[in-house]
């Protein structure tokens, strides 16, 4: 009875000295059920950004209560082109938390939040695939990011409509159809207020997605740690 005692106390205390998962806040949970809603209902979102489209005055636009307004680099163009793509883009899955990617995500949003930087680059070089590697995962992954927003419908209209981005890069990621996986990351931003970063992968880990054929066969997908030293 004794030794069973002991080791019931050691499993508690061992238990009790693991990290616990990291959490999402409101407003990266929200990011996420926007992208998945954006995802899922298409044509939907469109209609939103038609009635979102009546508060331009050429390149400006006036929100309510905002009646400074914002410029934006395209004006209505950028917009009408979005929904156009909507109207076009077949309904995708929901993009499942996967937790390594948002604290990839996470990582990048504190980094640059505080430096005021902006990018995909980390001030040491890091790529969004090595964010995810360090943190344990592999790099097979893609990245959008937003910047100036601290609400999710604001955040994800930028990256739909990814007005001055050539070739669309932000919402290509949105709704790349082969993703699986998504983490967000949030913070207080120096210069421009708030970002949030956006981590996509077929995987939750950033692993590369085994084919169909290699699974029936039982094949497994390793990530690469580096020679020890």
């Amino acid at each position: 009875m004794i030794a069973i005692a002991r080791f019931a106390a050691a499993l508690v205390a061992c238990c009790l000295a693991l990290p616990a998962a990291a959490s999402e806040t409101s407003l990266e949970v929200e990011v996420l059920a926007r992208i998945n809603y954006v995802r899922a209902h298409p044509r939907e979102y469109a209609r939103e950004l038609r009635e979102y489209r009546r508060h331009f005055d050429g390149r400006v636009l006036y929100l309510p209560g905002d009646p400074n307004g914002v410029i934006t680099r395209e004006g209505v163009d950028a917009v009408d082109e979005a929904i156009d793509f909507l109207e076009n883009q077949a309904p995708l899955t929901d993009l499942e938390l996967g937790q390594l990617l948002m604290l990839a995500a996470r990582d990048h949003a504190d980094e640059q939040g505080e430096a005021g930087a902006t990018g995909h680059r980390s001030p040491d070089g890091l790529s969004p695939g090595d964010r995810v590697k360090r943190r344990g995962g592999d790099i097979y992954v893609g990245e959008s990011i937003s910047y100036g927003f601290d609400d999710a419908d604001a955040v994800v209209r930028q990256l739909v409509i990814d007005d001055g981005v050539p070739g669309r890069g932000h919402r290509a990621l949105l709704f790349g159809k082969d993703f699986r996986f998504a983490g967000v990351g949030c913070a207080p931003h120096r210069r421009m207020r708030h970002l949030c970063v956006v981590d996509l992968s077929a995987t939750a880990n950033g692993a590369p997605l085994l084919p169909e054929w290699a699974k029936a066969r039982g094949a497994q997908v390793f990530t690469y740690r580096g020679a020890r030293r």
